[in-house]
């Protein structure tokens, strides 16, 4: 279930009806701060010292892991959400006759240093999903990562998006002393995450070479019935093409 919404406000937005019951606005304006909220931030100008910044990225890993490793099993849910708002994934698993588990290759590696090339050969990925991943690198070497996955993409294909956007509640509620830059925040357990603007990631995208498709807001509103809180969350949710070559 959708409703176009027109206004001049909320220019080109689309409000959709998810499974759970709840209603998500999507479109290009971002969050409207309350007074409250609007001065929190501009107050917020403290940033982390250097020296540590730099533990910060030197132990970034380690801190990854530890909180992977306390997760393991009461943090991560089914995204069946997936399917729903990137057909492509839908599609590419259904349509290629070529598709077994026992084909799939695993393996890991840091997207900002280690060459893809080394596992997956030049041009040959229909879909890379960035799911709530550029956000947890440092804004200096998000580039890398996008120039490493365009190595592997083929031609007319996508990079499907979805990570936080700016005013999101997660970075409404950092304390002061959390700021790293503009739109990036640390956690008590040293992990990291910035928060996207549409500008921000297109600009991203094209440096390297991308073409945009859509790029767009997800506003969603997380209702807690049993205490009476609704929660405001921004997710962008983007999709960004390798170009034919030009002949």
């Amino acid at each position: 279930m959708f409703h176009e919404n027109t206004s001049a406000d909320c220019l080109s937005t689309l409000t959709t009806s998810t499974e759970d019951g709840a209603f998500q606005t999507k479109g290009h304006n971002t969050r409207i701060l309350s007074p409250e909220e609007a001065e929190r931030l501009a107050k917020d100008r403290v940033l982390v010292s250097d020296f540590k910044q730099l533990k910060l990225e030197k132990e970034a890993q380690k801190n990854w892991d530890l909180f992977y490793k306390r997760n393991s099993t009461n943090f991560f849910k089914d995204r069946h959400w997936t399917t729903r708002e990137f057909q492509e994934l839908k599609a590419c698993r259904e349509k290629n006759s070529l598709y077994s588990t026992e084909r799939c290759k695993v393996f890991q590696c840091d997207l900002t240093k280690d060459d893809l090339l080394e596992n997956i050969p030049a041009d040959s990925v229909d879909v890379v999903t960035l799911i709530f991943v550029l956000s947890a690198i440092h804004p200096d070497k998000m580039h890398l990562v996008l120039k490493n996955i365009y190595k592997v993409l083929k031609p007319g294909k996508c990079v499907l998006f979805r990570d936080y956007g700016l005013y999101d509640h997660a970075m409404l509620r950092f304390k002061s002393g959390s700021k790293l830059g503009e739109n990036f925040y640390v956690r008590q357990d040293g992990t990291r995450s910035y928060f996207f603007t549409t500008e921000f990631l297109s600009q991203l995208f094209r440096a390297e070479g991308y073409e945009e498709v859509v790029n767009e807001y997800v506003h969603r509103e997380t209702v807690n019935r049993k205490e009476d809180l609704r929660v405001p969350r921004v997710f962008l949710q983007s999709k960004f093409q390798k170009p034919f070559s030009k002949t």
